[in-house]
């Protein structure tokens, strides 16, 4: 199986590149976003006519946190949308048999029930701060739907939770909340400070899936013969902020004191997944939150001292 994984460079990326190259039969396609930009449609077509995948796994994305979001909602909805657009068209048109799309939690409303499921979606508003990047994920889910509908073609997609683990990014603003908190309390412990601030309450719940149990749901759904559309991954449990904050300051050693801001805002009060399709088709994640973080503040310390630290 000749297999072209999109964005190999990435957490996910590099998550599906260790999962696969244990896989026996499986011929791994791989580009870096130098060698290959997928928003462009020219430079897409071009490569799926010259190596001709069978298999393709798009993990390729633009990602950041509230503020990447907030700041530029243009950049993240266009090149989200090329990104799809083309490697699903390109797919079709060059004979790939095979296609699983990689989306988010986020394509969930911001007021979906929880646990939410995959029968929530396009019910009502997306959360403003990530509606762009929500936009563009959920029409790479249709795209990949309506390709399968129309063309008979074997393309679904698979709805992560909020990931973490190897090879995340790190950046101070920019980044998800697991590794800002890694970041973050390593600092502090570095530095001796005897208190970390934290915001809002930490009452809000959610859910955390490390990204090697993500690849193995992917090598899961790409075994399936007649998977659904899309499906939810996750662990189908969540934690409070307070309770994740409290893992990562214990798994950095940092021994300080967590002084919670509640003037600074929640956000929403839970966002839970739904995984009771992907439970019943045979696959539960393996990886628990403190042996997930544990193992990523090991990466993390690594990837800083070789200099390839992201963000």
């Amino acid at each position: 199986m000749k297999l072209f994984i999109a964005g190999s460079n990435g957490m996910v990326g590099g998550a599906l590149v260790r999962r696969f190259r244990r896989e026996p039969g499986v011929s791994l396609l791989l580009r870096s976003r130098r060698e290959l930009d997928l928003t462009s449609q020219a430079a897409v077509e071009a490569f799926y006519a010259a190596e001709k995948p069978e298999v393709v796994i798009v993990a390729a994305a633009k990602v950041g946190g509230i503020h990447a979001n907030n700041t530029y909602p243009g950049e993240f909805l266009f090149e989200n949308l090329a990104i799809a657009a083309n490697s699903i068209h390109s797919a079709y048109r060059h004979g790939v048999k095979r296609l699983l799309f990689l989306g988010s939690s986020c394509i969930y409303p911001k007021h979906a029930p929880q646990p939410m499921p995959e029968d929530c979606l396009l019910t009502s508003a997306l959360e403003p701060t990530n509606e762009a990047y929500a936009i563009a994920k959920i029409a790479g889910l249709k795209l990949a739907q309506y390709y399968r509908k129309q063309y008979g073609v074997l393309f679904h997609s698979a709805m992560p939770t909020n990931l973490y683990g190897p090879g995340d990014n790190y950046h101070p603003q920019n980044s998800h909340v697991l590794p800002a908190l890694i970041r973050r309390f390593d600092e502090a412990r570095e530095k001796n400070l005897p208190e970390v601030s934290a915001w809002g309450t930490g009452t809000p719940k959610r859910e955390f899936l490390h990204v090697d149990d993500l690849a193995d749901a992917c090598a899961f759904l790409l075994r399936l013969e007649n998977p659904p559309d899309w499906i939810n991954v996750g662990t189908g449990t969540d934690v409070t902020i307070r309770e994740l904050t409290e893992t990562v300051a214990a798994c950095v050693g940092y021994q300080g004191r967590i002084a919670w801001d509640s003037s600074k805002p929640d956000g929403t009060p839970r966002k839970l997944m739904d995984v009771s399709r992907l439970t019943a088709l045979g696959w539960r994640a393996r990886i628990a939150l403190r042996e997930g973080v544990e193992k990523t503040v090991s990466a993390y310390r690594s990837e800083k001292a070789a200099g390839t630290l992201r963000g």
